[in-house]
């Protein structure tokens, strides 16, 4: 048999309760717990430890790196809802504890005097009591000793009560609190008290025997006579099993509690077992804005009222000059764009009047143009043997430009070297070419031929001269040895 469907109603009561539910998570404070600057392997377990008292309302796995700046952070408060920045740093002297209200500030800074760890605190307890279900809710926060008129007391008070969901007590459920998180302020030393406890209620009011056959513990009865007596009596239990209940920690249950006999209007007792971290805090200054603005109130440091004038007066000149700076920065890149918007125009009315020009010209012809141009193509051609006896002043050899063509100079701007092929004058047609390995064949004289000539004629000249080729390239005569090379 399949499982049945839930019905229309069901379904729109889910939705109607996770939608509350994400409006409830959403209302709630927010916060991030990291650190800042390089603090060793402790301040790294201290972070992880003030991110399980602050859960379940903060980024347990936040990862930080070295390039995030305070901007970055502050980036991606907003769209994650997060009203709240504890950052820890560490300097030569101490370790330090900044506390970011956004996106507004203020922001308090504090002294670590004294720190110890989760695992430290619990290593020292016979029985400690920590859990997981303990850090599904957020901790039950309370102030003492904080009633005081001082500006920098009240503001640390908000700031405390502001980094926690409010409570009514009207309507709280008393299962939700499992931990109590306990801030405490010395007005002689002024200093803060840090303590993170866990919640346990247990009956009161019944033995001692009786407490344990509720909670399923089964106490030693052999020096019983009767089952009565561990009703009736108090037996001696164990010194692990002693209790210190009193009038400073028993109260009647407005409403049943988790645990056997915790029933509604019975006494129960409170108990506290702490499971850290602890720590004691001092407070260094009180600062406006996200540690950005004026020190409202600094611990180690007190001005007189003439004083803070004339701070306040230094702070507002240097925002002016600010200003005045990014105005004229301001102005200064707008009149570049607007020379860079005026450069562009120019550049596409010139290419617009080309391209019309050019245009024109090829739309309507010149008759008498192409009798101009080929006059000057006439002018500017001449034989290879006229270009020879202007460069060189002597006569060219008969073998050295047989067919006589005649090349043209173009003057039309740079143009791309082609190469080329050396043209090689061919040879009386009656005298044969047979291979000069054959038998028989003739062999030819040295000092006769086109080559021998074209020596002897190179040979004449004096020293010094160059002959240029119909190829683009120069002979220079050394030594009675020819090198090629270019022009």
């Amino acid at each position: 048999m399949g499982r049945q469907s839930r019905s229309k109603s069901q379904k729109r009561e889910r939705a109607a309760a996770q939608l509350q539910a994400q409006q409830d998570f959403g209302s709630v404070p927010h916060s991030f717990v990291f650190q800042r600057g390089r603090g060793g392997r402790s301040l790294r377990h201290l972070v992880a430890d003030m991110r399980r008292v602050m859960e379940p309302y903060t980024a347990r796995a936040l990862r930080v790196r070295k390039s995030n700046s305070l901007k970055d952070f502050v980036a991606v408060a907003g769209p994650l809802g997060v009203t709240h920045f504890l950052v820890f740093s560490k300097s030569m002297s101490s370790i330090n504890l900044k506390l970011f209200r956004l996106p507004g500030g203020p922001t308090l800074t504090f002294k670590v005097m004294e720190y110890s760890l989760i695992r430290d605190v619990v290593s020292s307890l016979k029985r400690h009591r920590m859990h997981e279900q303990q850090f599904t809710h957020h901790p039950l926060l309370v102030l003492s000793n904080f009633g005081l008129q001082q500006i920098h007391v009240k503001l640390m008070a908000s700031m405390f009560q502001n980094m926690f969901p409010s409570i009514n007590v009207r309507t709280v459920n008393l299962n939700s609190i499992k931990r109590c998180l306990l801030i405490t302020y010395d007005t002689e030393t002024q200093l803060l008290e840090f303590r993170h406890y866990s919640v346990k209620v247990v009956p009161v009011g019944v033995s001692k025997g009786l407490k344990k056959l509720l909670q399923e513990k089964f106490p030693n009865m052999s020096r019983l006579e009767d089952i009565s007596e561990l009703l009736v009596k108090d037996i001696n239990l164990s010194e692990s099993e002693a209790e210190q209940d009193g009038s400073h920690n028993v109260l009647e249950l407005p409403q049943a509690y988790a645990g056997r006999g915790n029933m509604k209007a019975q006494q129960s007792a409170v108990r506290l077992t702490e499971i850290g971290p602890r720590m004691t805090l001092r407070l260094s200054k009180v600062e406006e804005g996200l540690a950005q603005g004026n020190v409202l109130y600094h611990g180690f440091i007190h001005k007189s009222e003439a004083e803070v004038q004339e701070l306040l007066a230094r702070k507002e000149a240097k925002l002016r000059l600010r200003a005045e700076r990014r105005q004229r920065q301001e102005a200064a890149v707008e009149c570049k764009r607007r020379q860079r918007e005026a450069q562009r125009e120019k550049s596409l009315e010139g290419m617009r009047r080309k391209r019309q020009q050019e245009d024109g010209d090829s739309g309507a012809e010149d008759p008498g143009a192409p009798e101009q141009d080929a006059a000057e193509e006439e002018e500017e051609e001449e034989s290879d043997a006229e270009h020879y006896r202007r460069e060189v002043g002597e006569e060219p050899d008969q073998d050295l430009f047989p067919d006589r063509s005649k090349r043209k100079r173009r003057s039309l701007g740079p143009s791309r070297l082609r190469k080329r092929r050396r043209r090689i004058p061919p040879e009386h047609p009656t005298t044969s070419n047979p291979h000069p390995t054959a038998p028989g064949a003739p062999r030819r004289h040295r000092g006769t031929g086109p080559k021998a000539q074209r020596g002897a004629g190179a040979a004449a000249r004096p020293r010094g001269q160059r002959k240029l080729l119909p190829k683009g390239k120069t002979i220079f005569q050394r030594l009675g040895r020819a090198r090629k090379g270019k022009h």
